[in-house]
C-alpha cells in the first residue's frame, strides 16, 4: 500500500464539490483504496506530496501507436496526399517487428508525458500487443480494418483471432473494432464489422467526417453521413468517432440519441489543413467529447498536455467569445470523458475509491509557470514533460522523475528505430 500524503488532488469526481482539494490518496495493489483527508490507516510506503499535484491519468482516445516513425512527415500535405503518397507507401515496407518497435516508442512517450490509457487505431498484431504489455500502459486495442484492396477479410479474420487469443490476457488491454473510415470500407464490410462488434459487445472506433472531401465521398455512396451509420448497422454499437469536423447541428440532433463519442484531434486537424471542429456545438447536444492526439505523424507528439493547450483557445477564436469554454472542460475531455468514450469510466478517468490506480503527479514549481494563479489553467495550458514527475498505471509507478521504471532500454530502442528509418525512407 502506498500513501500519497498531502497532495493537491484534482479528482475529476463529479460527486465532489471542489475542483481540487488537499487530500491523501492510498493505493492498494492495482486500485485506489482511499481518497480523503488525514489518512491514519496502514501503509507500506509514504510519498510526501507537499507542493505536488495529482490528477487522474490522461486518456488519449485516438492515436496510432505504430506511427511514431512518421513523426513530422506531414508538413504541407493534405490528409489524402499524406496517406496515399507517404504513409501507405512506407507501411508497405514495414514488418511486424517494425510495428512492435514503433508502438513501444509511442507507449514510452505516452507514459513519460502522463498518459495512462491509449485507444490505438492502427496495425494491431501480436507484436504490437507485446509492445503494449512490455510498456505497462492501458490500451483499447484493435487492428484497423479496410477493404478497398483485396485484404479486407484477412484483416477482419486477423482481428477475430487476436481478440479470441488475447481477450483474457490482461486487465490493461480491452478491444474495439476499428474500420478505418466510411470511404475505405464497403457497406457489406461495415455490416460484418458491426455484427461482430454487437456479438461480443465491443465498441467501434472509426475516423468520421475528418475532411470535406471525405464527406463528399460518403454522400456519393449513402444518402448522407447519418444514413451511412444507420444503413451499415454501425449506429447500434458504442461508437468512438475520431474528428467529426464536418457534422452539422441537424445531424448532431440525430446522433445525440445514440451511444456516440466524438474524439477531438485539434493539432492533427490543423497540421493537415482539415479544418477546426466546433466542439461547443457538439457538447451543447449532450454528446460526449474527448481528446486524442492522433498519430505522431500528423500531430508532432503524443503529449496530451501539448494538445490540451489549444482546445479551448480554438473555440474562443471560432466564437469570438472568451467565455465559451474553460480549462476544466478541457481537462474533462482528457480524463473522464475519454474514459466514458472507451467504455472504461467505471475503472478510470477520475480519482475515486475502488477505481484503478492510474495517477499522474505534477510538479508546478518551475519558474516558467510561476506563480500559480489558476491551478486548472496551469495544468491545461502550461505543463510540459519535465513537470510530469510520476506516472502510475494499475498501481505500478512506470515513470519516476522523468525516467521509465519498466526496464526498457530507450537508447537501444532509438537505435533500432533509426535502422527502420534508414530502410524505409
Amino acid at each position: 500500500m502506498i500513501l500519497f500524503k498531502d497532495a493537491t488532488v484534482v479528482t475529476m469526481d463529479e460527486k465532489r464539490k471542489e475542483q481540487y482539494e488537499k487530500l491523501d490518496i492510498v493505493t492498494k495493489d492495482d486500485i485506489i483504496y482511499y481518497v480523503g483527508k488525514n489518512y491514519n490507516g496502514k501503509y507500506d510506503k509514504v510519498i510526501d506530496c507537499t507542493n505536488k499535484i495529482i490528477i487522474p491519468g490522461l486518456v488519449n482516445a485516438h492515436t496510432h501507436l505504430g506511427m511514431s516513425i512518421f513523426r513530422n512527415t506531414s508538413d504541407n500535405m493534405s490528409l489524402l496526399d499524406w496517406l496515399e503518397n507517404k504513409t501507405w507507401v512506407i507501411e508497405s515496407k514495414m514488418t511486424d517487428d517494425d510495428y512492435y518497435l514503433a508502438s513501444l516508442l509511442s507507449c514510452c512517450e505516452a507514459i513519460l508525458t502522463g498518459t495512462t490509457t491509449v485507444a490505438d487505431h492502427y496495425v494491431g498484431n501480436n507484436t504490437t500487443i507485446n509492445a503494449i504489455k512490455e510498456s505497462g500502459i492501458r490500451c483499447l486495442f484493435t487492428n484497423f480494418l479496410r477493404d478497398n484492396d483485396n485484404l479486407g477479410n484477412k484483416r477482419l479474420n486477423d482481428f477475430k483471432s487476436l481478440y479470441k487469443e488475447h481477450k483474457n490476457d490482461s486487465d490493461l488491454i480491452s478491444f474495439a473494432l476499428a474500420p478505418h473510415s466510411l470511404y475505405t470500407c464497403s457497406k457489406n464490410y461495415l455490416k460484418k464489422i458491426s455484427y461482430f462488434a454487437s456479438k461480443y459487445n465491443l465498441p467501434v472506433h472509426m475516423h468520421y467526417c475528418e475532411t470535406a472531401s471525405e464527406v463528399d465521398i460518403i454522400n456519393k455512396n449513402y444518402k448522407n453521413i447519418i444514413d451511412a451509420l444507420i444503413s451499415t448497422d454501425l449506429i447500434n454499437n458504442k461508437l468512438i468517432l475520431a474528428h467529426g469536423i464536418y457534422i452539422n447541428k441537424k445531424e448532431l440532433d440525430k446522433l445525440k440519441n445514440y451511444d456516440i463519442s466524438i474524439v477531438h484531434n485539434p493539432i492533427s486537424n490543423l497540421v493537415l489543413g482539415s479544418g477546426i471542429c466546433d466542439i461547443k456545438k457538439i457538447i451543447d447536444k449532450k454528446i460526449n467529447v474527448c481528446l486524442g492526439t492522433d498519430g505522431a505523424g500528423s500531430s508532432f507528439n503524443l503529449n496530451m498536455f501539448y494538445h490540451m493547450s489549444i482546445v479551448d483557445l480554438l473555440q474562443k477564436g471560432i466564437y469570438k467569445n472568451a467565455n465559451i469554454m474553460n480549462s476544466y472542460d478541457v481537462l474533462k475531455m482528457a480524463t473522464i470523458n475519454g474514459a466514458k468514450a472507451l467504455g472504461l469510466a467505471q475503472k478510470i478517468g477520475s480519482i475515486e475509491e475502488n477505481k484503478k490506480a492510474d495517477l499522474v503527479m505534477l510538479d508546478l514549481s518551475d519558474i516558467t509557470i510561476y506563480p500559480e494563479n489558476n491551478l486548472i489553467s496551469q495544468i491545461v495550458h502550461n505543463v510540459n514533460r519535465n513537470m510530469v514527475v510520476m506516472t502510475m498505471i494499475n498501481g505500478k509507478i512506470l515513470n519516476k522523475n522523468g525516467k521509465l521504471t519498466n526496464n526498457l532500454n530507450i537508447n537501444k530502442l532509438k537505435y533500432e528505430i533509426n535502422k527502420i528509418i534508414e530502410r524505409v525512407k
